[in-house]
C-alpha cells in the first residue's frame, strides 16, 4: 500500500478502553485481521499497552489495548490501572467497549466514566455495545438504552467482535472523527511489540485457558531465548513465574501433563501468529508474592515502575 501525500488522509491513536474481559483485543484482532494481542476467556489477559495499527488507503487507526481496569489487590493490579488511565493522557478518540450481556453496568464501567469526566479537553467517545451475538434480539435496545444513558454523550454503536456485526460502521465513525494528517507508522507495520513479546503474552494466556482460579493470574512469563532457526523455524525457551511452590505443582501437573498442554496450546497460538514452526521448551520457577515486588515487576517488563 503506498499513500498518496495529496489526498485527504486521516490518523490517530485511539485509547480501547472497558473493564476486563469485555472484548477489547478479541476486538483489535478482528480490525487488524491478525491476531497480535493475547485473548483468554478469564479477566485481565491484558496487562500492558499494545498498539494495533490499522493503514487504511485513507487513514492509519492506531489502537491502544490497555488493560481492564478494575479495584487492584496488588503492585501489579496499581501498574495495570496506571497503563490504562496513561492511556487516556494523549488519545484522539477513546472507543469505550461495554458487554451487553452483562446489565446493570459494572463498578469498573462506573470508575472508568469517573476517569473520563477528570479528562480537560475530554477526547470524543465511541461507545462500542460488545457481545451483540449473545443478547436476545428483543432486548437488544433495552440493554443498550442501559450503557447509552451512563455515556449520553457518545456516538453508540452494537457490535459483535467476534463474529464482525457492524465493524465495518465501527471504522468508518473512528475515521469521521480522526483529525487528519500523515499516517504515523510506516504502512505494513502492525503493532509495537516484537514477536517474542507477543509470544510470551500468548503462552500467558494458554496459562489463563488451562488453570483455573487465582493460579493462572500469578504467573509472569519471561522469555530466556528467542531464536531463529531459517527453515527449521525458530526455537523459543520460556520461563514461567508463579508466587507459591503449591502453584508450581499446580502449572506443571502430574506427570508434567498440565505445563505440556500449555505449551501445545501456545506454541499452536504462535505458530498461527509468526507463520513459522516454533520449538517451545517452558519450565515453572517461584519468586515469592512477585505482584507486589516492584523490582521483580522491572524485571519483567512493567517499565512504568522505573
Amino acid at each position: 500500500m503506498t499513500i498518496n501525500p495529496d489526498q485527504d488522509f486521516r490518523s490517530g491513536f485511539v485509547a480501547v478502553m472497558g473493564r476486563p474481559n469485555v472484548g477489547k483485543s478479541t476486538l483489535i484482532n478482528s480490525l487488524i485481521g491478525q491476531k497480535i494481542a493475547a485473548v483468554s476467556p478469564k479477566p485481565q489477559t491484558t496487562r500492558q499497552q499494545q498498539l494495533g495499527i490499522l493503514t487504511l488507503d485513507e487513514a492509519q487507526i492506531v489502537f491502544i489495548d490497555t488493560p481492564g481496569l478494575h479495584n487492584p489487590r496488588h503492585k501489579l493490579g496499581e501498574f495495570m490501572n496506571d497503563e490504562a488511565a496513561h492511556a487516556l493522557e494523549e488519545t484522539d478518540l477513546i472507543l469505550f467497549l461495554v458487554d451487553l450481556t452483562e446489565t446493570p453496568p459494572h463498578e469498573e464501567d462506573h470508575l472508568l466514566v469517573e476517569l473520563l469526566d477528570d479528562l480537560d479537553p475530554r477526547p470524543k467517545v465511541i461507545l462500542a455495545l460488545n457481545k451483540l451475538d449473545r443478547v436476545e434480539a428483543g432486548d437488544v435496545a433495552r440493554r443498550a438504552a442501559i450503557y447509552e444513558e451512563l455515556l449520553p454523550e457518545a456516538i453508540p454503536i452494537r457490535i459483535s467482535a467476534v463474529r464482525a456485526d457492524q465493524l465495518g460502521e465501527l471504522l468508518q465513525t473512528l475515521i469521521a472523527n480522526l483529525p487528519p494528517g500523515p499516517p504515523y507508522y510506516p504502512v505494513d507495520q502492525i503493532t509495537n511489540l516484537y514477536e517474542k513479546e507477543i509470544a510470551a503474552d500468548l503462552i500467558r494466556a494458554a496459562c489463563l485457558i488451562h488453570l483455573r482460579d487465582e493460579v493462572p493470574h500469578a504467573i509472569a512469563v519471561r522469555m530466556d531465548e528467542y531464536t531463529e532457526r531459517g527453515d527449521q523455524g525458530a526455537y523459543l525457551h520460556a520461563t514461567l513465574f508463579v508466587e507459591r511452590d503449591t502453584q508450581k505443582g499446580i502449572v506443571v501437573g502430574q506427570g508434567g501433563e498440565m505445563i505440556k498442554r500449555i505449551g501445545a496450546h501456545a506454541r499452536g497460538q504462535i505458530e498461527a501468529m509468526s507463520g513459522r514452526k516454533v520449538y517451545l521448551q517452558l519450565r515453572v520457577k517461584v519468586r515469592k508474592n512477585w505482584r507486589d515486588n516492584e523490582q521483580a515487576l522491572k524485571q519483567f517488563g512493567f517499565k512504568r515502575w522505573e
